[in-house]
């Protein structure tokens, strides 16, 4: 059969229509299922070890439990980096994984890690946590429970009890979280002359609470001819039976429990709020999970809602925020983009082959090549974003080249007397060699760029495949599809042959101009060559184009110390500010945290919804630029915009063994960076240190009294702020566990000298002594958080671009700063984020285009048997560049990822 497969598809036409429909309706079917996001779903293996360490502070955590976590996990094969976030009695470890390196591979080798160093750890830590994280970004709803009916804790816990239960069973949904509202809790303020005159400790109290308010199973027994089972049932049922718990004393004898303090069904101390516009809510966010679709999750939420709101008529379910209306109109301008492509090159093929049937069979390969290709992207995991639209748009053209060549073959040989049979068996024997050659070339080029590495090689990815696998699917239908429709379908049309235009006499003048004077023609294309790569040097580059999403995300905080009601009322002033902008529509607050979910009183982050695009005279890019300068009016505060991704727009982090020097490193780095023009907003995100309360035990007499110190650091903790999580007692509520706190009460909890009066246990319940005889108790400073990178301590700088400008631009001066130049021994500034992706384009894409300039010779080798002739073929394809270059440099664009995209289209 040899290469004249159309031959046989001409005279057995059957098998090639019903395969070209099962293609069609494979590929209809994976269309309506697959994910629409707004970018590639960059899956990056990451596993995270969370361990919990009550009362402990950041600095006793990471001594004795972040190096030892880490220091295991850094052996496992495949970690790219390791990040600690360290606060007061917690130690997230987030492990990164090489983007190939299988996720449930790297779940087992971390968990077999922690395991050998578990014996390492500190007896009273929590079991560390393990887990993949596969949520993705900011939430991509967000939703407020409003109910006149309802106190916020009612409200909260509907929305914990109901909301969350019923929207975490919906496909898609990675995570449910609460946002602002309260948590019920059972509140026992001791006061402290009673607990003296008692003989007891706030620990004693809590101890003994959780030690007898509990229902426990007792085991079995066979009782007659029955298996019963047993229950010790010595919960309290009510708050009044709580009340009167009977504490044992360690002089024997007994005293209740409102004795010592009151017992109060209250809420906790809060540590979150949310406000829309000022207003106080109950918010829950929902993120969707690695891979998932953003508008069917969107969707599915939305039908959970609404049933939830015909359930439960007394909770209004309101929608506050929403990131999925840009995915959706990204995706809905894709398709019509897609369309109107299909139409216009149906069109220029008409006009140039100016036959309608044969304009027909060119158009039917589009269908051909385009549908199947879904099929493709649905079996590979890829969705419908950005990057793949591109691809199918970008190549409407090439897609219909192998038919156009075919039919035009088909039609000449027509015109030489031949019936339309034959001289589709002819000609598609003729031209089968250059369909063959167009097609592998253009997939030879882009295979390669499919193989990238990176956050940038995700991208390419998807396009280099996605275009790989459309024009394969066109070359079959040019070789087995095209000729048969012509064959059958095609009818002879009586043509006469017209001169020459004056469009083709200039080309051809021009032409034969260019093969005398070969030696000039060659140094010219060598001049446009090499000017085109000066000219790259030139363009500004970033990794992706700025888009106006109609939706900002900043961060702020105040300084360390700041209690929770400051954090509030700053935020509502900064709200009041933001909403005096006819621009701004709504402002979420998300109060006591900021992305990736750092959680501290001090901070919060904003949701900012702007009025569409279209209705606005100034960008997005403008409008934070102009809230900037707003915010500078209120003093104490730090700012910052986001990412959807909870990224700022540059990056650096600075890493080194010794924290002071690192701190002075940012700091110096910072100021530096605040000269740059382009760059805005730089803060120095070093751990701020805080006004702390140290308790410093005499080592030796607390030795001969028998007083350890983890029953000096359980004392102080349960006296102020209580025991936490498990360690908790339980009171059952009915319908919930609610956690019983025991306390001082509140003017005792904040006077010193009643701290220093404290009972401390002595070993072996021998009674116990204060805590200023085996203590001192002094004011000092220390870290709110401590942040490490790749096993060493962490400072962050970050900064915001001004307007349009450059990420590439932004990093070429930062690196021409002296502190760049002269950094001290031991200490390294890396980019993250966005920036690290735009190194691994640059190195990458070279690499990439050179692999696919190589495997497009190769190919070209091999079907034309010859060395030299491909070398002429190629020697077009640096040209192309010219021109992209050039339209970049007069329009002012940046040298973006789907700049590069475009270039490789080019190229193919």
């Amino acid at each position: 059969m040899g290469l004249n497969v159309s031959s046989w598809s001409i005279r057995h036409p059957l098998p090639s229509i019903v395969f070209s429909i099962i293609l069609l309706l494979l590929g209809w079917i994976s269309f309506t299922k697959l994910a629409v996001t707004r970018l590639p779903s960059a899956d990056i293996p990451v596993i995270s070890v969370a361990v919990a360490q009550f009362g402990a502070a950041p600095a006793e955590l990471e001594a004795q439990v972040t190096k030892t976590i880490e220091d295991g996990v850094s052996g496992v094969e495949g970690v790219r980096h390791i990040a600690s976030s360290i606060t007061d009695g917690l130690s997230v470890t987030t492990i990164q994984f090489a983007l190939e390196t299988n996720t449930d591979r790297a779940l087992n080798d971390v968990k077999d890690a922690i395991t050998r160093v578990r014996s390492n750890l500190p007896q009273n830590v929590t079991e560390p946590l393990i887990q993949r994280v596969d949520v993705i970004g900011l939430p991509i709803v967000t939703y407020a429970a409003i109910s006149p009916g309802k106190t916020p804790e009612q409200l909260s816990w509907f929305v914990d009890d109901v909301v969350k239960r019923a929207l975490q069973g919906v496909r898609g949904v990675a995570q449910v979280e609460r946002i602002g509202g309260v948590e019920r809790e059972i509140l026992v303020s001791l006061d402290p002359d009673r607990l003296k005159a008692a003989g007891l400790t706030a620990l004693d109290v809590s101890r003994r609470l959780r030690g007898t308010n509990v229902d426990l199973a007792g085991g079995r027994a066979e009782i007659g001819k029955n298996d019963q089972a047993i229950r010790t049932l010595a919960g309290a049922k009510t708050l009044n039976d709580l009340s009167g718990t009977m504490i044992s004393l360690s002089s024997g004898g007994e005293i209740r429990l409102d004795d010592l303090g009151t017992v109060t069904d209250t809420i906790a101390d809060r540590r979150t709020f949310a406000r829309v516009n000022g207003e106080p809510v109950v918010a829950l966010g929902i993120k969707r999970s690695k891979g998932a679709s953003d508008v069917v999750v969107a969707e599915a939420v939305q039908k959970r809602i609404d049933a939830l709101k015909a359930a439960h008529p007394d909770v209004d379910l309101k929608l506050i925020d929403t990131s999925v209306d840009y995915t959706k109109g990204n995706y809905e301008a894709a398709i019509s983009t897609l369309f109107e492509g299909a139409i216009l090159a149906v069109i220029v093929v008409f006009l140039f082959l100016r036959d309608f049937r044969a304009t027909v069979i060119a158009a039917i390969s589009l269908p051909l090549s385009i549908f199947p290709a879904f099929w493709a992207m649905d079996m590979l995991g890829f969705s419908l974003n950005l990057v793949s639209f591109l691809a199918i748009t970008l190549s409407t053209g090439i897609l219909v080249d192998d038919a156009i060549v075919e039919i035009e073959n088909i039609v000449r040989h027509m015109r030489m007397g031949k019936s339309p049979y034959e001289a589709a068996i002819e000609a598609a024997d003729e031209i089968g060699l250059a369909v063959i050659a167009i097609s592998l070339t253009i997939i030879a080029i882009f295979a390669p760029a499919s193989f990238m590495s990176g956050i940038a090689g995700q991208f390419f990815k998807q396009f280099g495949i996605t275009v790989s696998v459309q024009v394969f699917f066109s070359l079959l239908a040019a070789r087995f599809v095209t000729p048969v429709l012509a064959a059958y379908f095609l009818k002879h049309v009586p043509h006469e042959e017209k001169p020459p235009g004056k469009i083709l006499q200039g080309y051809t003048r021009i032409v034969t101009w260019s093969v005398k004077h070969h030696y000039i023609t060659v140094l010219i294309g060598l001049g446009i060559f090499a000017a085109s790569i000066w000219s790259i040097t030139l363009l500004p580059q970033g990794f992706l184009p700025a888009q106006d999403t109609a939706r900002s995300v900043m961060a702020m905080e105040l300084p360390p110390g700041t209690q929770i009601g400051t954090t509030e009322k700053t935020t509502e002033r900064i709200v009041t500010l933001l909403r005096k902008r006819p621009e701004v529509k709504s402002v979420f607050v998300d109060g006591g945290r900021v992305p990736p979910g750092i959680q501290e009183v001090r901070r919060a982050a904003l949701i900012i919804n702007y009025t569409p695009k279209g209705d606005r005279k100034i960008t997005q890019r403008e409008l934070e630029l102009a809230i900037s300068k707003d915010l500078d009016q209120i003093p104490d505060i730090r700012y910052w915009f986001l990412d959807e991704n909870g990224l700022r727009a540059i990056a650096l982090v600075v890493t080194g063994a010794d924290s002071n020097i690192v701190n002075n490193v940012a700091q110096e780095l910072a100021a530096q960076m605040k000269r740059i023009p382009i760059v805005s907003n730089v803060i120095s995100e070093t751990s701020l240190d805080r006004p702390e309360l140290r308790i410093l035990p005499r080592a030796d007499l607390a030795a001969r009294l028998g007083v350890s110190t983890e029953s000096l650091s359980e004392t102080i903790r349960v006296a102020t702020i209580g025991d936490v999580g498990p360690a908790l007692a339980k009171f059952d509520a009915g319908d919930r566990l609610v956690p019983v706190r025991v306390q001082l009460e509140d003017g005792a909890r904040g006077d010193l000298s009643v701290l220093e009066q404290l009972q401390v246990p002595i070993y072996g319940g021998r009674g116990s002594v204060p805590l200023s005889v085996v203590a001192d108790v002094k004011f000092d400073q220390g870290p709110t958080s401590i942040n490490r990178y790749d096993r060493e301590r962490q400072a962050t700088v970050a900064a915001d671009l001004v307007g349009n400008a450059a990420l590439g631009d932004a990093q070429k001066q930062i690196n021409d700063l002296p502190v760049m130049k002269s950094l001290p021994k031991g200490v390294r500034v890396s980019p993250s984020g966005d920036a690290e992706s735009l190194n691994e384009l640059s190195d990458g894409f070279a690499t990439a285009i050179s692999a696919g300039l190589m495997m497009v010779y190769a190919v070209l080798v091999l079907l034309f048997g010859t060395f030299l002739q491909p070398i002429t073929i190629l020697f077009s394809l640096p040209l192309s560049i010219g021109g992209a270059i050039g339209a970049l440099l007069i329009t002012g664009k940046q040298l973006t990822t789907p700049v590069w995209i475009g270039i490789l289209m080019l190229m193919g």
